[in-house]
């Protein structure tokens, strides 16, 4: 799971990203959970409930960071609630030495106030990375890459939690010519045997 553009050992990045996969994992054992049609699931990830506990939000962000520097890159931006976490997570690791930059992108520009499309500081000098939980189908992050480039900004590529690999998001993302790195890649069928039965893969 670890690459060339990480200094962290295999089996920290393997400890950390099953904590976070057995933080995420949502069971129909467990509480009644559906799919966006309203059909019963058998399990779905949620990384809000691990991302918004302080325990691991701080060990996120410096795993990040690390690796978003190892790309060259110190500005992220987020699209959607599971990327808001990531974003705030990742500017808690700015030190002395390197001082991180975030940004929201929202799904049409403000009508009134400062009529921003994207909320922050970034500068559109510098390259943008797109942070996000969970790397599906590749049709939210290749919407969000869109809007930022609209805006004018250059966007470099795609960091996430989980890449779902059997979905081709990253394939998408990648002939648009953006990076892609997840901390760790899930495949249908080991998704489906540890959580016991099929379960969600969403549309992001």
């Amino acid at each position: 799971m670890a690459n060339d553009f990480s200094t962290i050992p295999e089996s920290a990045l393997t400890r950390l990203g099953h904590a976070l996969y057995q933080r995420a994992l949502v069971r129909r054992e467990e509480e009644s959970i559906t799919d966006p049609r309203g059909q019963p699931i058998g399990w779905l990830l949620d990384t809000r409930t691990p991302m918004l506990d302080g325990e691991i939000f701080a060990e996120i962000g410096s795993v990040l960071s690390e690796r978003l520097l190892a790309r060259g890159v110190e500005q992220v931006a987020g699209y959607g609630y599971g990327a808001f976490p990531m974003v705030c997570a990742v500017l808690t690791a700015s030190d002395s030495e390197h001082v991180f930059k975030g940004g929201f992108i929202r799904d049409r520009r403000k009508p009134y106030g400062r009529r921003r499309l994207v909320e922050g500081p970034l500068d559109r000098e510098k390259p943008v990375a797109l942070v996000d939980d969970i790397l599906n189908s590749g049709r939210s992050a290749a919407r969000a890459a869109s809007l930022l480039k609209t805006d004018g900004f250059e966007v470099a590529g795609v960091m996430t939690l989980f890449n779902f690999t059997w979905s081709g998001g990253r394939t998408r993302l990648e002939a648009d010519g953006l990076w892609v790195e997840s901390l760790l890649e899930l495949n249908l069928r080991e998704g489906a045997r540890t959580a016991g039965t099929s379960g969600d893969t969403g549309g992001r």
